[in-house]
């Protein structure tokens, strides 16, 4: 499913470009739209980075989403599943390029079993990219590993997390490829049009991305965007997850200004912990900045 890359560089930009799979490699049908292996990346189109109004991805600052459902664990156990995914007002320079960050906390039968920054950018074409994350996976409340990747760092390369224009019948695309830890994600524009109903409300003209797992090719995760809102339901299909997860959009809202320092507070203490625990792969970056997100380009 994943394929080699060609780095090319030139004298203004370093562009990653990837090499189309052949016409009827890994058993589909030659009319398949072909993949790349990896998705373009050029600099110099990253112009105003921090501004992320995507319709089907918006990246605004102080925004808090809150999900709640249920996780089945590898040995059928069913427990409460709640994450919390809030976009701080914290920016972070990987590769040149600016980007806003956001911090996820992951709740399974009442207990954080993850603690994550991430990292989007918006290209001047309005495609949403993410440039790596550091995610912090706890057991007991004791740390057990941190596997991040980011863009440019043990060949890592950012991936596109949503399209510009999600079309049917295009090609899938890449979410990212961090090989050192696993990270090869996929989407293809799967559904358009749907009307869906989470606690949050009911949604119209609302755009489902399949995407696959690595390691589990016949089981493909189902992700809801709602214009102007963001991911509203996530979902699953197929036979061979290994843990699977339904999870509805309860409760979407802007923080106020004791909201978001408790926030940025807590992700300042995440990227403290990942500069002392991620010391070949995050401790190679640059420290995160405050500032007014949205007019900073890189």
């Amino acid at each position: 499913m994943f394929r080699t890359m060609k780095i090319v560089t030139t004298a203004a930009v370093c562009i990653v470009l990837s090499v189309d799979a052949a016409s009827g490699q890994d058993g589909k049908p030659e009319s398949d739209p072909p993949e790349k292996r990896l998705e373009v990346f050029d600099l110099g189109k990253f112009g105003h980075s921090t501004t992320i109004d995507n319709k089907w991805f918006p990246v605004k600052p102080r925004t808090r989403w809150v999900y709640e459902g249920t996780s089945v664990e590898d040995d059928g156990k069913v427990v409460p599943h709640r994450i919390i995914v809030t976009v701080t007002d914290l920016t972070k320079v990987i590769s040149g390029v600016r980007t806003v960050v956001s911090y996820d906390l992951d709740y399974s039968d009442g207990e954080l079993v993850e603690a994550e920054l991430a990292f989007y950018a918006q290209d001047d074409n309005g495609n949403v990219w993410q440039f790596g994350e550091y995610p912090e996976e706890y057991e007991d409340g004791k740390l057990i590993k941190a596997p991040a990747w980011i863009h440019g760092l043990k060949a890592a390369r950012a991936g596109i997390i949503m399209q510009a224009q999600p079309r049917l019948g295009t090609a899938s695309f890449a979410q990212g490829w961090g090989p050192a830890v696993g990270w090869k994600d996929r989407g293809v524009t799967y559904q358009v049009g749907q009307k869906v109903t989470v606690p949050s409300g009911i949604y119209e003209d609302v755009l489902v991305i399949k995407e696959s797992a690595t390691g589990e090719p016949d089981a493909e995760q189902l992700k809801y965007y709602a214009p102007a809102v963001g991911n509203i339901r996530t979902g699953w299909i197929g036979t061979g997850a290994k843990v699977t997860e339904t999870l509805e959009l309860v409760s979407i809202g802007q923080l106020d200004q004791k909201a978001l320092a408790e926030v940025r507070a807590g992700a300042l203490r995440l990227e403290h912990s990942a500069y002392r625990n991620s010391r070949e792969v995050y401790a190679k970056t640059k420290p995160v900045k405050a500032e007014t997100v949205g007019k900073a380009g890189m």
